[in-house]
């Protein structure tokens, strides 16, 4: 362990997700394949929008922003989680916890954001159709974009600053795969109050503002959507819907396991668990959800596959 002043930790040890020898490999395997399809997953995502005349409309400049932010989010937990099944001790510095735990924050927290900028891109599309153009103006988009970015800027920070304040005196080693809060609040020898209602404050308030804003969003939906009187018409609207609701209900159903359940129901395994979903799996899995379930993005792929075929053939 090494010390500054006999008081203050230098760097921590970060336990990883297994302590099993044997399932080191498997696991690196494993991870190394998820985050690779997450990496051209979400880059192809954002290069096929950016250059694809057919989607440039809000809703996919809202799902490039998505993919940047998962790329990421990804990219700041994974390479980490990778060195801990090849190192026997998997060591990150103090300035680097605290780095990784602020870009944790801020795309978490930016993840909540742009959701909720999607809910109300297709709450706009489906109840106010005519107006679609007007009220969701590139102006419009940029503005939300902005907005979403200063939110988990503001949260991250906070978030940060609270926890250089802490004291770490003689366990360094975080019982997790990467530098979260929970886990470095227990290995503090100072009194993590303030930290404890930041937490819940900060993380309280971001998770009620947007889920509050995505139902009430999706309820007007669904009553504009029961109103449509063909079944073809209703199917398009719900079609135009499904793949968002399939990703906040993963994301908010991992983060609210993770940050809002009872202390006495609490496992180290299970967190571990839950946290690999919304840091590795669900940025692995909204690309997929968004090409597999999204009309305009299938018949764009297929026209690139079919163009790549027809140059293969001709060489």
């Amino acid at each position: 362990m090494v010390t500054q002043n006999a008081s203050t930790i230098t760097e921590f040890v970060l336990e990883g997700l297994t302590q099993k020898p044997e399932l080191q490999l498997p696991l690196f395997l494993l991870f190394q394949g998820i985050y690779g399809v997450t990496v051209v997953g979400n880059l192809g995502m954002m290069l096929l929008i950016a250059f694809s005349s057919k989607l440039q409309s809000p809703m996919y400049f809202f799902l490039s922003n998505l993919s940047c932010i998962d790329f990421f989010y990804s990219s700041v937990i994974t390479p980490k989680l990778l060195e801990n099944f090849l190192r026997e001790q998997n060591v990150i510095s103090y300035s680097g916890c605290m780095t990784q735990l602020f870009l944790f924050c801020f795309f978490a927290i930016a993840e909540c954001y742009m959701l909720t900028a999607m809910a109300y891109d297709r709450y706009v599309a489906i109840c106010s159709p005519l107006l679609y153009n007007v009220t969701v103006s590139p102006k419009v988009c940029n503005m939300l974009v902005i907005g979403v970015y200063i939110m988990a800027s503001l949260g991250a920070l906070i978030q940060t600053i609270y926890m250089t304040k802490l004291s770490f005196c003689e366990d360094n080693v975080i019982r997790h795969y990467f530098c979260d809060v929970i886990p470095l609040l227990k290995l503090s020898c100072t009194s993590t109050y303030i930290n404890e209602l930041a937490l819940m404050v900060i993380g309280g308030f971001n998770v009620l503002a947007t889920t509050a804003s995505i139902v009430i969003s999706y309820i007007f939906i669904l009553n504009s959507i029961l109103r449509i009187p063909s079944a073809e018409g209703r199917s398009k609207a719900f079609g135009t819907c499904g793949s968002h609701l399939t990703a906040v209900g993963i994301f908010y159903g991992s983060i609210t396991f993770m940050y809002f359940k009872p202390e006495a129901s609490s496992s180290m395994t299970q967190e571990k668990v839950a946290s690999v979903f919304y840091t590795t799996v669900i940025p692995m899995l909204n690309p997929l959800i968004y090409s597999l379930r999204n009309r305009d993005v299938k018949t764009v792929l297929e026209k690139l596959s079919q163009r790549r075929l027809f140059h293969v053939r001709r060489d």
